[in-house]
Order: structure tokens, then C-alpha cells, then sequence
């Protein structure tokens, strides 16, 4: 499996599936997930409608609609709250449930943003820590490429960091 990190809008990017950071009601709501849904069209929300809720550390699964992307793969990533309430775990889910579902659907082509590290406010380095070795450590056998959308160079740094291959 291939890793790469880029500055990318994940909303352009033609893939099998880009990942939208959701929230559990798989509602739209601001940031990442507020471009995926107003680029995909009014139809991803009523997808969304249909497979909520979603708990915190899983993942659903929905068509691109309107995206590039044939699919949308929405993962619920933890609220910081300081590091004490299991939300590495909860992390690190989030991205295995996303694989998982990936490798379901034979999907080849996948892209992350930094979940979590929005309005959620996990810290971008330890997130992306995670994120990396999370992939890394997957082995999803039908997917060979993941990418990580970097919605700038301060969260492009901290992928480099997490892992020199990104």
C-alpha cells in the first residue's frame, strides 16, 4: 500500500473514495464535511439520513453522488478532551473502520483528511501520528493507494513527520 500526503482540495480528487471527517448524526456540518456535502449535492445528505447514526470510531459508507470520487466514506473520529477519554483508540478506529469498508467494497484508491483535527480539536501532530501508523499497519488487501489531503502546509509537515514516505 502506497501513502502519500499532498495539499489537495479531497472534494476534486478522482479516486474510488475520499473519506469525510463526519459527525455521528452523518450530518452535514462545517469544514471538510461541509465542502464533501455541498460538492456531492443534496443527495449524500439523504444517503446519510438513511445509514445514521453512526458511533464515534466507526465508519458508513455512501456513493460519491456528485463527487469525482465514486464513494464517500464517512468515519466519526473522537472530540479532544484532553487525551483521557480513549480518543486515540477512538482515532485510530475511525481509520481502520474506513479501511475495512474500503477493502469491503474492493476499493483500490482511497483519500483521508486530518479527522478529527477540525472543530473536534485533536492536536494535528498526535492525529496524524496516528492516522499514518493506523494505514500502515492495515492490511487491507485491495487497496494500493491512500492518500492524505492536507488542507495546508502546517498539516502537510505533520504527515511528513508522522512518516518520511508521505
Amino acid at each position: 500500500m502506497r501513502l502519500r500526503a499532498e495539499i489537495a482540495d479531497i472534494t476534486i480528487l478522482r479516486l474510488d473514495a475520499i473519506v469525510n471527517a463526519a459527525n455521528e448524526q452523518l450530518a452535514p456540518g462545517g469544514g471538510v464535511c461541509g465542502a464533501i456535502h455541498r460538492a456531492a449535492g443534496p443527495e449524500l445528505a439523504r444517503a446519510c439520513a438513511d445509514r445514521s447514526p453512526c458511533p464515534t470510531g466507526e465508519a458508513r459508507i455512501t456513493p460519491g453522488f456528485n463527487l469525482p470520487a465514486r464513494f464517500v466514506i464517512h468515519a466519526v473520529g473522537p472530540v479532544w478532551r484532553g487525551g483521557t477519554a480513549g480518543e486515540a483508540v477512538l482515532l485510530a478506529s475511525a481509520y481502520r473502520s474506513a479501511l475495512t469498508l474500503a477493502a469491503q467494497h474492493g476499493l483500490r484508491s482511497v483519500a483521508f483528511p486530518a479527522i478529527s483535527t477540525g472543530i473536534y480539536g485533536y492536536p494535528l501532530q498526535s492525529a496524524t501520528d496516528i492516522a499514518v501508523a493506523t494505514v500502515r499497519s492495515q492490511s487491507a488487501s485491495s487497496i494500493d493507494q491512500v492518500i492524505f489531503a492536507c488542507f495546508g502546509s502546517e498539516a502537510l509537515d505533520a504527515y511528513r513527520r508522522a512518516d518520511g514516505d508521505s
